[in-house]
C-alpha cells in the first residue's frame, strides 16, 4: 500500500488541562424536544416503510401490489409486522447504544433517525444518531462506536433463532430461475444446521420474516463494523491503530468491497453503491478520521478484548454477495 495519501484535513489535535475539564465536569444538554418528535415521526413512518416491504416475505406481494391490495384491504399491513417489529427493534437497540453511550460521557448528540425507504425489500436504509460534540478521548471513541453493534447484535441473535426456527426446508433447485436470493452469513448457516439440519448442498432454506429482519440486521452490523472511517469500525480501528494506520486499512476494505462486488456477474449492486458511498465520503475526508482531543491515550486490555469480539461478529455476520438473482 502506498503512503502517497493526502495529508489530513484536521488540524493536528490540542487540548488543554481547563478544556478537558469543561468536557468532564459540564456534560452537554440532551437532544432538544423537536429533534425527539422528528426521531419518533421517523420511527413511525418506519415501521410502516418495513411493514410494507414484510408483505414480501410474508405473502409474495412486492410494494406496488401491496399497495394496490392494502388500498382495498388496509388490514393487510399487519401481515408484515413479523419483519417490521424485529427489524426496527434490532436497529433501535444499534442506535440506542451509540445514543447511551454518547450521554454517559456527556456528549450532544441527536435522538435515533430512521431513513425509512418503503419502495425496497428493505424497507428502510437504516437509522443513525448525530453526534455534534468532539471525542474529547480514544477511550469515548471506542466505546460509542462498539456500543451499538453489541447492542444490535444480541437483539439480532434471539431473532435469528426463532427466525431460524419457524422457517422451512426445501429441496435444492426448488425455485425457479430469476428468483432472488440472498448470501447467508456464516452464523446464519450454522445456526440453520443446527436448527433445521440446514446443508447448502441438499437444501434451499425459505427464511420467516423474522429471520429475514434478523439477517438485515446482520447485514446493517456487518456494514457498521468494517474499519473504514467513520463507520463504527472506523471508530474502533481510530482508537486502536491511530489515524495513519486507520488510514491505510480504510482504503485498503474500500478496495476490498469493490473487488467483491464483482465476484458474480452482475455485480452486486448493494454492495458496489456501499463501496461507492464509502469512497465518496472518504475523499471528501481525504481518507483520514477525525481526531481525537486526547491522541496519546492507550487502550487497556479489556476494550482490546471487546475489539476482539467486534471482528469475530464482523466475521459472523458479512456476506460477500448479499442478494444475487437465481
Amino acid at each position: 500500500m502506498s503512503s502517497n495519501l493526502p495529508e489530513s484535513p484536521f488540524p493536528a489535535p490540542s487540548w488543554s488541562e481547563g478544556l478537558v475539564a469543561t468536557y468532564l465536569n459540564n456534560p452537554e444538554p440532551g437532544p432538544r424536544a423537536g429533534e425527539w418528535l422528528l426521531s419518533a415521526a421517523l420511527l413511525c413512518a418506519t415501521i410502516v416503510s418495513t411493514s410494507y416491504a414484510g408483505l414480501f416475505y410474508r405473502v409474495g406481494l412486492d410494494f406496488f401490489t401491496a399497495f394496490r391490495v392494502f388500498a382495498l384491504r388496509p388490514g393487510l399491513i399487519l401481515q408484515g409486522l413479523p419483519y417490521s417489529i424485529p427489524l426496527v427493534s434490532i436497529l433501535l437497540a444499534h442506535e440506542f447504544g451509540h445514543f447511551l453511550a454518547c450521554r454517559y460521557y456527556g456528549m450532544r448528540c441527536t435522538p435515533p433517525y430512521f431513513l425509512p425507504v418503503p419502495v425496497t425489500i428493505l424497507g428502510t436504509f437504516g437509522a443513525f444518531i448525530k453526534i455534534k460534540s468532539h471525542f474529547l478521548h480514544k477511550r469515548a471513541l471506542f466505546d460509542i462506536g462498539i456500543a451499538g453493534p453489541l447492542a444490535g447484535f444480541i437483539f439480532t441473535l434471539p431473532t435469528l433463532w426463532i427466525g431460524i426456527s419457524l422457517s422451512t426446508l426445501v429441496p435444492k433447485g426448488a425455485f425457479g430461475a430469476g428468483q432472488p436470493m440472498f448470501g447467508e452469513p456464516l452464523i446464519f448457516r450454522l445456526l440453520g444446521a443446527v436448527i433445521l439440519g440446514y446443508s447448502p448442498d441438499r437444501h434451499e432454506l425459505v427464511a420467516h420474516p423474522m429471520a429475514m429482519a434478523a439477517w438485515v440486521g446482520l447485514l446493517a452490523t456487518s456494514l457498521n463494523l468494517l474499519p473504514i472511517w467513520q463507520l463504527d469500525g472506523g471508530h474502533i480501528a481510530y482508537a486502536i491503530l491511530g489515524r495513519s494506520l486507520q488510514k491505510r486499512v480504510s482504503v485498503f476494505c474500500v478496495a476490498a468491497l469493490f473487488l467483491m462486488s464483482f465476484i458474480e456477474w452482475p455485480p452486486s449492486v448493494s454492495l458496489l453503491f456501499a463501496a461507492t458511498l464509502l469512497l465518496a465520503i472518504g475523499a471528501r475526508l481525504r481518507f483520514f478520521h477525525p481526531p481525537t482531543l486526547m491522541e496519546d491515550e492507550k487502550l487497556g486490555p479489556g476494550r482490546l478484548i471487546l475489539a476482539s469480539m467486534a471482528l469475530l461478529i464482523l466475521i459472523l455476520s458479512f456476506t460477500p454477495v448479499p442478494v444475487a438473482f437465481s
